[in-house]
C-alpha cells in the first residue's frame, strides 16, 4: 500500500468512526457521579450499574429511547445540565428551593437523610464527640451544606470536602479525615459488611432525591409521567428491596406518587 493510499485509507477510516459513533449517539445522555454506590457505580465487570442506573434504564426503555451514562463529579452535573451538554442527570441529587431557581426536577423516588459515619476504633459515638475533629463531605452535596451551617454548633474542625464516597473512605480509613457526612443510604450500603466503619448517627435533614433536568426542560415532564407509571406498578418499591434489602414504606416518595417539585 502507498503511502497516499494509506493517508487516504486512515482520513477514510477516521470518518467512518465520527458517522458511525454519531448514528449510534444515545437518545438520553444522563450525567451521573459514578462512585456514588448504590446510585451509580461500577461492578466488577465494568459495568454501570445502581439504583438509579436501573431506574434510568425503565424509564429509557419506557420512552423508547437509548441511554448514555456520562461519568460526571457530582458539582458539575448542575452546569451541565443548564448548558445542555447532557440531558438529565442522577446522583442522589437532593430537590432543594434553591436549586429549583435554576433547574427542574421530576418527583422524589427517595427520601433520606444524612449521617456520621466513623471508624470503629476511633471510640466516636456521634456528632457531640467530633469537636475539633476533621469531617469529610462530597463537594456541593447536602451534607457539605449541613456542616457549613452547623459547623459552630457542633465546633467541628476542618471540613474537607471530596469528589465521591470512594476517596473519602479511603482517607477515613487512613485516618487523615475523622468522620464522614453523606447520605444515610449510601453509607449503610457501604459498611454492612465492614466491621471496621459504623455509621453512628443519623442527622434528619428530610432529602428527597430525584432526577434533575434544565430549567422548564419538557422531559422532565415526560420522566415525570413514567415515574408514576414505575411507582403504580411497584417498580420502584422492587428496586429498594433489591439494593437496600428492605420493604419502602408506603409512605414514602419510593411508593407513594406526588406532583412534580415547583419553586417560589
Amino acid at each position: 500500500m502507498t503511502r497516499s493510499t494509506t493517508i487516504k485509507a486512515t482520513l477514510l477510516a477516521g470518518l467512518l468512526a465520527v458517522v458511525g459513533s454519531t448514528a449510534h449517539a444515545a437518545d438520553l445522555t444522563v450525567g451521573a457521579n459514578i462512585g456514588n454506590v448504590p446510585w451509580e457505580f461500577e461492578d466488577a465487570s465494568g459495568k454501570v450499574t445502581g439504583f438509579e442506573v436501573d431506574l434510568v434504564n425503565e424509564i429509557a426503555k419506557r420512552l423508547g429511547k437509548t441511554v448514555e451514562f456520562v461519568n460526571t463529579p457530582f458539582n458539575g452535573l448542575f452546569p451541565a445540565v443548564q448548558s445542555g451538554r447532557i440531558n438529565m442527570a442522577i446522583s442522589s441529587i437532593t430537590i432543594t428551593e434553591k436549586r429549583l431557581e435554576s433547574v427542574s426536577f421530576a418527583q422524589p423516588y427517595y427520601d433520606s437523610d444524612q449521617s456520621l459515619t466513623v471508624t470503629a476504633a476511633s471510640g466516636i459515638l456521634g456528632l457531640k464527640d467530633m469537636g475539633d475533629k476533621v469531617v469529610g463531605v462530597d463537594t456541593g452535596s447536602t451534607g457539605d451544606m449541613w456542616a457549613d451551617a452547623n459547623k459552630g454548633e457542633y465546633k467541628l474542625g476542618e471540613i474537607r470536602r471530596f469528589e465521591g464516597l470512594q476517596p473519602a473512605m479511603l482517607d477515613l480509613v487512613a485516618g487523615r479525615i475523622d468522620g464522614y457526612i453523606s447520605d444515610i443510604p449510601a453509607l449503610l450500603y457501604y459498611v454492612k459488611d465492614k466491621p471496621e466503619l459504623k455509621v453512628v448517627e443519623r442527622i434528619p435533614t428530610g432529602e428527597k432525591y430525584s432526577i434533575m433536568f434544565n430549567k422548564d426542560d419538557p422531559l422532565a415532564t415526560e420522566v415525570n409521567a413514567v415515574i408514576t407509571t414505575l411507582k403504580q406498578e411497584g417498580f420502584i418499591a422492587k428496586l429498594h428491596e433489591t439494593w437496600f434489602g428492605a420493604k419502602a414504606e408506603d409512605t414514602t416518595s419510593t411508593v407513594t406518587v406526588l406532583d412534580m417539585p415547583k419553586g417560589k
